[in-house]
């Protein structure tokens, strides 16, 4: 029999209570890279709402790693303790807390969504340099990167496991590493942004060492007993970028190393590309790499109506669901999806009152 939406799901010692997640969605709402009495809200109420695993957004693994001054960061023993109060209160509810752990690269030093996504300069509270595997802006008017040392490339893996470390004692209990979306593991992994001649560019083999070790890195840091998943953009959707069999080449590898799940995007990696959106359009990556790679996977990708949601679990597409938007707009958005689908979820004792008969 085949699983559904709202059946759980162990990953080494982790039972998730339904296949639904919270993607992670910045929400440019720090100072210093401290989460706020914001960030208390915003991912206290999903987990409220029933979602399975409640994932606190891109977080910065070093203060340049971050995409804008108003990023959530790792970097730092001081950002533990308010993540703690948060991601304590989610694990209250019965969710399980995440975070996935980023570095923004050659997409660094932005501003917010709401200010136009522009790239902010020092005097503005912006910083310089930036870093990428390529001295290759992102578009035009963003600063131009500092292409990495190889020495530099270590101090990054280092301070991704050491944000493994600070991100197991506040209380996560699954952690993502960011490899997607144009930012700096991703750039390595498409030859449209990685130029290097040496042991991080060129063949397939050199651009994803740099995400191998990281890998390799962090499930050295974080404990056994929790699961590592990782998000890929796993088409550019460009001629002679990032393709889904590179994706799938390289997900047959990180399974070996440790991965637990892959999260399944695309895009990002350079602006003005013509992706053809529309509802579930990035599920093919998620069944494909789960077929050929054997490694779980989760889609990704406007996932809004429960029906389709669970038809993705039960047709064995994925085997979790992450909506993004969806739960900006219905942060209880799981309870209503079990009522649309006849599942028997029990709500919490101070909204039963409410309850969708």
């Amino acid at each position: 029999m085949s699983a559904h939406l709202f059946e759980p799901l162990t990953q080494r010692g982790i039972t998730f209570r339904n296949r639904i997640a919270v993607s992670p969605m910045c929400q440019y709402s720090c100072q210093d890279g401290m989460a706020t009495d914001w960030h208390m809200v915003y991912l206290g109420s999903r987990a409220v709402g029933r979602a399975a695993v409640v994932t606190a957004e891109a977080t910065a693994v070093t203060p340049d790693a971050r995409i804008s001054p108003r990023d959530l960061g790792i970097w730092s023993d001081a950002h533990v303790t308010p993540l703690k109060r948060i991601f304590d209160f989610v694990a209250e509810q019965g969710a399980v807390p995440g975070i996935q752990i980023a570095h923004a690269g050659r997409k660094a030093s932005t501003s917010e969504p709401w200010t136009g996504s522009h790239p902010v300069a020092p005097a503005n509270g912006g910083w310089t340099p930036i870093y990428a595997p390529s001295a290759i802006p992102f578009a035009q008017g963003y600063q131009t990167p500092e292409a990495m040392t190889v020495p530099q490339i270590g101090t990054v893996v280092n301070a991704f496991a050491d944000a493994a470390c600070r991100a197991n004692a506040a209380g996560a209990r699954l952690l993502e590493i960011h490899s997607a979306h144009g930012y700096l593991l991703h750039s390595f992994l498409s030859p449209l942004s990685n130029h290097r001649n040496d042991a991080y560019g060129g063949k397939f083999e050199n651009r994803t060492r740099i995400v191998r070790e990281v890998v390799t890195a962090v499930r050295k840091a974080w404990p056994e007993r929790y699961p590592l998943s990782i998000r890929l953009s796993c088409t550019d959707w460009v001629e002679g970028g990032w393709t889904l069999d590179d994706a799938v080449a390289l997900a047959t590898m990180l399974k070996t190393l440790g991965v637990d799940a892959v999260d399944c995007s695309s895009g990002g990696i350079i602006p003005g590309v013509n992706i053809p959106v529309g509802p579930g359009y990035q599920v093919p990556f998620a069944q494909r790499i789960r077929n050929e790679a054997g490694v779980p996977t989760i889609a990704v990708g406007m996932i809004t109506e429960p029906a389709q949601a669970d038809q993705i679990v039960r047709a064995g597409q994925a085997d979790a669901v992450m909506l993004a938007r969806q739960f900006l707009r219905e942060p209880y958005w799981p309870l209503l999806a079990a009522h649309a689908l006849g599942q028997d979820v029990k709500w919490p004792a101070q909204y039963e009152r409410a309850k969708l008969k």
